[in-house]
């Protein structure tokens, strides 16, 4: 009996992906269970695992976009599992002695003329033959990502709004508390993003507009945070969702986030895991980006840049001080979010994370 191979259900909006590996050939014997293809969707790879055990018969091409429920190949379970026979001894062979054959002198040839063909000055080699040269398709990912992008350049009018931020108190209570945090967490490590992370779910609180997106003719409030945070991965940027932010302390913050980061560069993602994200943070300055205008993650009103800490001299009490400083940005779609709205919001998020005693006290 034939048993066929069909795309399985990918997630929410998703309807088609793309052939992207077989890890098995047409004639070989899979195990039942056992991954033997890739989809790549719009946003992670896909495992596809054999049906039943036998032998795989004709596969999709690779790059082939198939929708869900399509056919992908098939396995004929009837066929056994092929027995490997014992490789036949190889018999000796005796060489026969070669017969000498009298040398006889070769005449010099003389040298043929080369013939030289003088070429312009400034004369350019086509770029097609030129052997540094390669090119390598946009992938399913990357094709996703240009098209988003460019959708949210088209239709929401963004916007941008900077302010910097004094991490003193933020370092100070880390390094402080790091290792006491470490220990009681299992390890969680306290990092800056929470800072943010929790910053913005406050901020959002006093400001739902940026928590809030445009469907037709209607504006869908939101009383939950579903916080998106950026990771730059060797396949293109993944935003993994963190659902229900707003109900998430220090440690499941940065337990979620180390988790989300290291999944999202083995490719390891749920599809689940990212979607129905309602503000996103993205974070340039592990790249050492100083400043930046982050374009939205559509369909979302408003996205957090967050960029390399300097010790800069800054004004305090009319004196010339050395802090630690980090410049952020907004961006936002000027359609739903005023400008007064993004600015206070920004200088809300601040506040936040200059005195961090105001999250724990919700002030």
């Amino acid at each position: 009996m034939t048993v066929e191979i069909r795309v399985p259900v990918l997630g929410e909006s998703l309807t088609t992906a793309i052939v992207a590996r077989w890890l098995k050939q047409p004639g070989d014997y899979v195990q039942h269970d056992e991954t033997i293809l890739e989809l790549e969707t719009d946003k992670v790879s896909v495992e596809v695992p054999a049906p039943t055990s036998g032998v795989l018969e004709a596969c999709v091409v690779v790059g082939t976009e198939v929708e869900i429920g399509s056919v992908l190949g098939a396995v004929d379970e009837t066929a056994s599992a092929p027995v490997r026979e014992a490789a036949p001894k190889p018999e000796p062979v005796i060489a026969a002695e070669p017969t000498p054959v009298p040398e006889k002198p070769v005449p010099p040839k003389s040298p043929e003329p080369v013939a030289v063909t003088a070429r312009a000055p400034a004369a350019e080699i086509p770029s097609s033959s030129d052997t540094r040269e390669r090119r390598v398709p946009l992938s399913r990912l990357r094709q996703t990502i240009a098209r988003n992008l460019k959708v949210a350049q088209n239709t929401a009018a963004i916007l941008t709004t900077f302010n910097e931020i004094d991490m003193s108190a933020a370092r100070e209570l880390r390094a402080e508390y790091r290792e006491a945090f470490e220990k009681k967490h299992d390890g969680a490590r306290l990092g800056f993003m929470s800072f943010f992370a929790q910053a913005v779910v406050g901020a959002l609180k006093d400001y739902p507009a940026l928590n809030a997106q445009i469907e037709g003719d209607e504006i869908v409030y939101r009383d939950f945070v579903n916080l998106g945070i950026a990771v730059g991965t060797e396949r293109g940027l993944v935003v993994p969702v963190l659902h229900d932010a707003d109900k998430m302390g220090f440690a499941e913050l940065e337990r979620r986030i180390a988790d989300y980061g290291k999944r999202a560069r083995t490719g390891g993602l749920k599809l689940e895991e990212l979607s129905h994200g309602t503000f996103s943070i993205t974070n340039g300055g592990i790249f050492g980006s100083l400043l930046s205008t982050p374009i939205l993650n559509t369909p979302q009103s408003g996205i957090l840049g967050m960029h390399a800490i300097q010790d800069r001299p800054v004004a305090r009490d009319g004196q010339v001080v050395i802090r630690p400083m980090m410049y952020v940005a907004l961006s936002y779609d000027h359609r739903l979010v005023d400008g007064r709205e993004a600015v206070s919001f920004l200088v809300r998020v601040k506040q936040l994370v200059e005195d961090p005693r105001r999250l724990l006290l919700d002030l």
